[in-house]
């Protein structure tokens, strides 16, 4: 079964455009790749995080900072798809 990515959000907020543009960019990329992208809205507020099959990725409290979409798609392609190019996103 391939993996699914969840995005947790904090709707009171105003998250959920970021994490569905987010969750647009990830489909787009890991069609091949994923299950599937879930937008969860969190329970807990000022929560942003990336999680891969419950294992989390990224947590905006922790890093201080929202991911750019270039190292998030890193981080999902490390553990997806180490083999896949991400062509002008791949680490330099």
């Amino acid at each position: 079964m391939k993996p699914t990515v969840t995005l947790e959000y904090c709707p009171k907020c105003g998250w959920l455009m970021r994490s569905a543009w987010m969750a647009q960019e990830l489909l787009t990329t890991f069609t091949d790749d994923v299950h599937g992208v879930l937008l969860h809205p969190s329970e807990f507020s000022g929560r942003f995080s990336v999680s891969v099959d419950g294992v989390k990725i990224f947590d905006r409290k922790e890093a201080g900072r929202f991911p750019d979409i270039k190292e998030l798609k890193q981080l999902i392609r490390d553990i997806v798809n180490p083999e896949k190019s991400l062509g002008h996103s791949e680490k330099k």
